[in-house]
C-alpha cells in the first residue's frame, strides 16, 4: 500500500484514501452507530467468503488452506478474528492494519465498499460517489501534468533546428522572433488548420493560445510534428512542402490515436473536419 493519502468526505465523515485505492475502514467505522469493531464485520461468514474470493482473484500467494480452516469456524459463537490474524494466516493483501500518522485498518476499495454496506446502504452509495469523484479529480490532474510534459517534448529539437538552419546571424531579435512564430504556425496549420493569430481573433475571450486548449491526443501529435519538422528543416525542404507533408502526417496520426482508445484516454477529441488540408497561402514561406 502506497503512502500518499487523500481525503474524501462521506456523510460529514473524513475518510483517508491511498493513491493505490485503499480506504480507511477505521475512518468509516466512525459513521456506524453503537459500539462496533472491524473484527465484528470479519466474523460474518459472508464477509469471509467475499474476501476469500477477492484474494483468490488478486493474490497468487493467498493461503487457501488457512482460509478454509477460518471459514469453517465462522458462525460459531466463539469465533473471532482480527485483521492481523487474517493477514498473517492467509497472507491476504486486500486488508491491512498499519501504524503511524495515518494508522488504522485499510482495505482495497472492493472490500471497503462491502464494509460500507455493513455500515448502511446509504453510506455505501455516498462512499462510491465520493470515491469516484476523487478518482475523476486525480485523472484531471494527471491529464494536466501529461499536457505540461508533452509541450516540452521535442520542443528543443524544433527550436534548435530553426536556429541552426533558418536564422542568419545578422537578424534582429524581432526578425528572429518572427521566424520562430512562422514555424510555430506551420505546426498549428498542419494540426489545427489555423494560425495562432486567427485563433485569437476567433476566441477573443479566451486566455492563452490554441495549444493551451488542446487535448492529450493533439499534444502527442504536436510533439511528433515538432520532431518531424526539425528533420524537414535540416533536409532543406521549403515551408510550403513541409506544411503539406506535416498535415498529411497529422491526419494519419490523429486517426491512429483517436481510434486507439484502449491505450490513450482522450477528452474532447478533434473531429476529422478539424484536420482538413490547410491553405498554404495563409502562411508566407520563408524560403
Amino acid at each position: 500500500m502506497k503512502k500518499k493519502y487523500n481525503n474524501i468526505t462521506v456523510l460529514d465523515r473524513a475518510i483517508a484514501v491511498t493513491e493505490d485505492n485503499y480506504i480507511s475502514l477505521t475512518d468509516m467505522l466512525k459513521a456506524k452507530d453503537g459500539e462496533f469493531f472491524i473484527s465484528d464485520w470479519l466474523r460474518n461468514r459472508n464477509t469471509l467468503e467475499y474476501m476469500g474470493i477477492w484474494e483468490s482473484i488478486n493474490n497468487p500467494d493467498f493461503n487457501y488452506g488457512e482460509f478454509a480452516t477460518i471459514k469453517s469456524q465462522s458462525g460459531l459463537n466463539s469465533f473471532k478474528i482480527s485483521v492481523k490474524e487474517w493477514v498473517n494466516k492467509t497472507k491476504a493483501i486486500g486488508i491491512m492494519a498499519k501504524a503511524g500518522r495515518y494508522g488504522g485498518t485499510y482495505a482495497h476499495k472492493d472490500l471497503a465498499f462491502e464494509f460500507g454496506m455493513w455500515i448502511s446502504a446509504e453510506f455505501k452509495i455516498y462512499l462510491v460517489i465520493e470515491f469516484q469523484r476523487l478518482k475523476d479529480q486525480e485523472f484531471e490532474n494527471l491529464d494536466w501534468n501529461v499536457k505540461r510534459s508533452l509541450t516540452k517534448i521535442n520542443y528543443r529539437l524544433h527550436t534548435d533546428s530553426i536556429k541552426e538552419n533558418l536564422i542568419p546571424d545578422n537578424l534582429s531579435k524581432l526578425q528572429t522572433s518572427k521566424i520562430y512564430a512562422d514555424e510555430a504556425d506551420v505546426l498549428n496549420m498542419a494540426l489545427y488548420g489555423i494560425t495562432a493569430r486567427q485563433w485569437r481573433i476567433q476566441n477573443p475571450n479566451k486566455a492563452g493560445n490554441i495549444r493551451d486548449y488542446s487535448n492529450v491526443t493533439q499534444l502527442i501529435c504536436l510533439s511528433n510534428l515538432e520532431n518531424i519538422n526539425s528533420i524537414f528543416i535540416k533536409d532543406g525542404l521549403i515551408q510550403s512542402i513541409r506544411l503539406e507533408r506535416l498535415n498529411q502526417i497529422a491526419i494519419q496520426q490523429m486517426n491512429i490515436l483517436t481510434n486507439n482508445r484502449n491505450n490513450i484516454s482522450i477528452k474532447n477529441e478533434m473531429s476529422e473536419s478539424d484536420l482538413e488540408k490547410p491553405d498554404t497561402a495563409k502562411l508566407k514561406p520563408n524560403s
